[in-house]
Parts: structure tokens; C-alpha cells; sequence
């Protein structure tokens, strides 16, 4: 009996000893876990402390508080998670480009600082141009300080790009290269064929289809410049003056020749073509050329376009080259006088 009772107290006390590990044991564990990150210096966050001490209630097991202690300590010593970045992804940043890209109706321009108001469909009437791709809402377009969209570009003539625009009105017949000029800029293709179909324009094309026969008409035109404005300063003068030969055949022709041809060219054979080659004691010259413009017409555009570029110029026929050449050939290629003014 003794030994049976003995035998029950021991056993109670076993069951008594194992109860007390289960409901006790986890609360040490725990304490000495939060000794150890007081040592380390660290703290432990508040959520996961109280998950701990709450293990040794009724509705928690122990193995509950130990697994939550250790995935505690766990998060604990993992890295900090990157904080989530406020850069927009692509999608979200096109979406609101997107946004910021619609117009009203009625768009404010400032083009170079002239102010113009107009509807959205005008600027948008050919697509190919450069006004439809800027307000296409594709591109971004700065504004002035009251808001106005900003292009950078000189406006004289941008009225005359809206007009033709709203209802294909030219511009007078004055204003027609400069908006020529702007038509490119803007690449308004209908708007450059209307304008090529007009005066001067159209004048200019007739023009430099016959300069295209004179291949090196430009690099002599440069020549004429370079050579008097030399001489001037040379002289210290206000004008210098260049002797010019223009001429439209090929050959030179002399009054033996005329009676025995119905025409102004001839046929040569090699060798006595290069009886009559040689070169007009003079500075620059322009010839020959097969066309039916003749040597004033070449004369003009020689003048016309020094003119343009400020310079003034004068011109006179002054004789002709008379060099002898074979027998009774004589070279008869016009020269003239060109007076250049500089101020």
C-alpha cells in the first residue's frame, strides 16, 4: 500500500512536474530571447511581444508561442524590405502623358512672340504637316507664362499659314517667298504646290531651269564677288570694276562663217576645233549655252541675283574679244563691263 501510495505520489508529482513544464516553459524561453536582443541592442517589435506573452493563456499551445518566437526572431534578423518606390511604371506614365496631351477646342498660340487663336481642327487639317504632328498629342509643347502653347519661330508670316489653312486663302503676291520659306518649315506640302503655281515663283522655276544648262553659273557669280570686293580693298575704293565675257555659242563665229550656214552652230572636226580654243582676256566667263535665252537674259539673272545679295552692279558691253585666231578668224565674243558698288 505503501509502496502503491508511493508510487501514486510519485506519480502525481511526475504529472504535476510535467504540467508545470508545459504551461511554464515557454515563458523563460521567451524572457531569455528578449535578454538577448536587449544585449544586441536591438528591439523587438511590439506586435511579436505580445504574441509571446500571450502564449501561456488557454487559447494557445505552447508550441504555438515557441514557433511564433522563433518566426519573430526570424523576421527580426531578415534584411528591411525596400520601401515601394513611387516611380510610375510605363504603362501608368503614358497613360497620364496621355492625359496631359489633350487640347482644348480653341488653342492660344504664342509663335515667337506674336499671340494667334485658332480651333484645334485647323492646325490639324493635313496630317503630314508639322502643326497636325505637334498637336497630335504625341509630342509635349511648352507654354509661355499665361498658358499659351509656345512655338518657337518667327511669326510675321504665320498668320498667312492660318489662313490657308482655315480656308486656302495665298498670300498677295509680295508676302509669296517668305511664306514659301515658313510652308517648308512647316511642311504644308499643299500649301508649297499652291504657292509654286503662282508669281514669282513660277517665274523662278522657268528661270533656273535655264541657270541648270550653266553648271558653273554659281561658283562664277562667287568669283565676280571675291574679285571685287580684292580690287576694292586693294584700291581702297567705293566701286571696282571686272571685265566679263558672255557669250551663247560655242564657237566663234565671224562674218566669213555666217553666209555659208543657216545656223548658228557648226560642225567642227577635233583638230580644227582646237585651232578656234582659247581663253577671253578677262576675269570671269559665261558661255556657251544651248537655249532660246540669249546673252541678255543671262546678263539679267547676273544682276538680278548680285541684287539680292545688296550688292549693286552695273554693266555695259565695252567691245568684243577680236583675238585673231586661224587665217581670217577672228574670236568676236562680246565683253562686258561690270561696276560693282559696294557703299
Amino acid at each position: 500500500m505503501q509502496q502503491n501510495g508511493s508510487s501514486g505520489s510519485s506519480g502525481s508529482d511526475g504529472c504535476s512536474r510535467e504540467r508545470q513544464s508545459l504551461s511554464c516553459s515557454p515563458l523563460p524561453a521567451a524572457t531569455t530571447r528578449v535578454r538577448r536582443f536587449m544585449q544586441e541592442r536591438r528591439t523587438l517589435p511590439l506586435p511579436r511581444v505580445m504574441v509571446v506573452f500571450s502564449a501561456a493563456g488557454d487559447t494557445e499551445k505552447p508550441g504555438d508561442a515557441m514557433s511564433s518566437s522563433d518566426s519573430a526572431e526570424d523576421d527580426f534578423r531578415k534584411p528591411a524590405s525596400p520601401t515601394p518606390s513611387l516611380t510610375l511604371s510605363k504603362p501608368l506614365r503614358s497613360e497620364l502623358s496621355t492625359q496631359e496631351q489633350e487640347f482644348p477646342e480653341v488653342i492660344s498660340l504664342n509663335v515667337g512672340g506674336m499671340y494667334f487663336t485658332t480651333r484645334l481642327s485647323t492646325l490639324r487639317r493635313y496630317e503630314d504637316t508639322m502643326l497636325a504632328a505637334m498637336f497630335s498629342g504625341r509630342h509635349y509643347i511648352p507654354r509661355d507664362a499665361e498658358g499659351r502653347f509656345f512655338i518657337d519661330r518667327d511669326g510675321a508670316y504665320f498668320g498667312d499659314i492660318l489662313n490657308f489653312l482655315r480656308e486656302g486663302e495665298l498670300p498677295h503676291r509680295d508676302r509669296v517667298r517668305a511664306v514659301h520659306r515658313e510652308a517648308q518649315y512647316y511642311s504644308i506640302g499643299p500649301l508649297l504646290d499652291s504657292l509654286e503655281d503662282t508669281q514669282p515663283l513660277t517665274g523662278e522655276k522657268v528661270r533656273q531651269a535655264f541657270l541648270d544648262l550653266l553648271p558653273y553659273y554659281k561658283d562664277n557669280l562667287e568669283r565676280i564677288v571675291e574679285i571685287a570686293k580684292l580690287r576694292a580693298m586693294q584700291k581702297k575704293a567705293r566701286f571696282a570694276k571686272l571685265k566679263i565675257c558672255v557669250y551663247k555659242e560655242e564657237m566663234p563665229i565671224t562674218p566669213y562663217e555666217r553666209p555659208l550656214f543657216n545656223s548658228l552652230r557648226f560642225e567642227r572636226s577635233d583638230s580644227e576645233a582646237k585651232l578656234f580654243e582659247h581663253h577671253c582676256d578677262v576675269d570671269v566667263s559665261f558661255g556657251p549655252w544651248e537655249a532660246v535665252a540669249d546673252v541678255y537674259d543671262l546678263l539679267h539673272c547676273i544682276v538680278s541675283d548680285l541684287a539680292e545679295r545688296g550688292i549693286t552692279a552695273e554693266q555695259q558691253c565695252i567691245g568684243v574679244c577680236d583675238k585673231h585666231l586661224i587665217n581670217h578668224y577672228y574670236c568676236k565674243r562680246p565683253i562686258y563691263e561690270f561696276k560693282i558698288t559696294w557703299w
